[in-house]
Parts: C-alpha cells; structure tokens; sequence
C-alpha cells in the first residue's frame, strides 16, 4: 500500500472526478484535505493556494495503478466513458508483442494532475524486463 499526496483547487471537483468518476471511497475530510482510496492505495488531496497549472505532455509526472487483470483495466475504461470523463490520453497499446507490452490510458483530474492505469500482458515487466530500455513513449 502506497500514500501519495498531491495538490487540487476544488474540493466539489475533486470529489467528484475521483468519488463519482473513478469510484474512489472517501476517508476523512476536513476544510484542507480530503482522504481517498484508490485501490486500497491512500491518496490525499490537499487544497492549494495557489493557481494550478497543466503541465506540457505527461512526463515528468504522474500517477495512477497497474492492474493485474485486464478485465480489471477494461472495467475501468469502461467506467470512465460510461461516467463521461475525458481521456487526457485515449487507451491504447504500448510495444505489442514485446515483454514490455501493456495497455493503458490517462486521465487528467480538474486541477491538473495526470493519472495513468495501465496493465502488463507479461507482469514480469512491472518490475523485470530490464535487458530493455523502453520506458514510456517518447514526447
């Protein structure tokens, strides 16, 4: 299990992008944080003071889960249509036929921030497969 905090602007957004839209359970609340479970994985929204801003593509950062079924990926997907949310990246599939072959998509959240969930065909490459260089996609 894994704690990450992150900054929002909006409270009434947030919740609803990530209780309504992912289908996250909320945790305690109060008028400057908001805990969220995401997979069984403790997030933290934190209210900024100041103006958040896109940044350019996704990398450097971003966050998100690695399913370990693809229905669990696909059911995902799913929801995030069947919700109306929009894709900040649409699913695709990365390095077919390779150890490192994996779906995945990304969402942006109202204040900015990217998550990505994905799932690896061969899960030796979570982790493994590091005879291979291929990190991600190339901007």
């Amino acid at each position: 299990m894994f704690h990450l905090a992150f900054p929002v602007q909006d409270f009434d957004q947030t919740k609803a992008f990530y209780l309504e839209g992912l289908g996250c359970t909320p945790g305690r609340a109060s008028p400057h944080a908001l805990i969220l479970n995401l997979g069984g994985h403790q997030l933290v929204a934190h209210r900024s003071p100041i103006s958040l801003q896109p940044q350019a593509g996704i990398y450097p950062r971003h966050f998100g889960l690695i399913f370990e079924e693809y229905t669990e990926w696909e059911a995902l997907r799913d929801r995030v249509m069947t919700q109306g949310l929009t894709f900040y990246q649409a699913p695709k599939q990365r390095f077919p036929g390779k150890p490192t072959e994996h779906y995945t998509f990304f969402l942006e959240d109202p204040s900015h921030n990217l998550l990505e969930f994905k799932y690896y065909v061969h899960p030796s490459a979570i982790f493994g497969e590091t005879e291979t260089t291929e990190v991600g996609d190339r901007e």
